[in-house]
């Protein structure tokens, strides 16, 4: 099944976790800290993973393994930083909120939504908006 962003495959956890390198707890808090957010299952409620989400998950591990980011440290680089840094976006360029770093992205997708294959409510920026992390940025 295709989004519009080159994501072809569902996988579930286990499939994510050997793709990955990494345990299924680890997956979880990575779930749980809003840096991902699989669909699920309507019947189950299992976890399904789409390619882009395992992308995601790869450059959550090398941003914590390779660079010494904590989740938290990430989450506050993913409240203050657009996520076409943080997760190297190939599709930057056909983002509306590419044009406007100022504004948030999820503003900025909102009123495009109609031209934006972006799902928002899948994204770490969009998910830790209001993390109390904000409350800590400099006024």
């Amino acid at each position: 099944m295709a989004d519009g962003q080159g994501n072809q495959g569902v996988y579930r956890i286990d499939e994510v976790a050997r793709r990955v390198g990494l345990c299924h707890k680890r997956i979880h808090e990575y779930e749980k800290s809003g840096l991902i957010a699989p669909e699920r299952e309507p019947r189950t409620n299992n976890r399904l993973f789409s390619d882009l989400d395992v992308e995601r998950i790869l450059r959550i591990k090398a941003l914590i393994h390779e660079h010494g980011f904590t989740l938290a440290c990430l989450r506050f680089f993913l409240s203050s930083a657009p996520c076409w840094i943080v997760f190297g976006c190939a599709h930057k360029q056909n983002c509306p909120a590419y044009g406007d770093p100022h504004v948030a992205c999820y503003e900025t997708l909102r009123k495009h939504m109609h031209q934006s294959p972006v799902k928002c409510h899948k994204c770490p920026i969009y998910l830790n908006r209001t993390a109390e992390i904000f409350s800590l940025l400099p006024i």
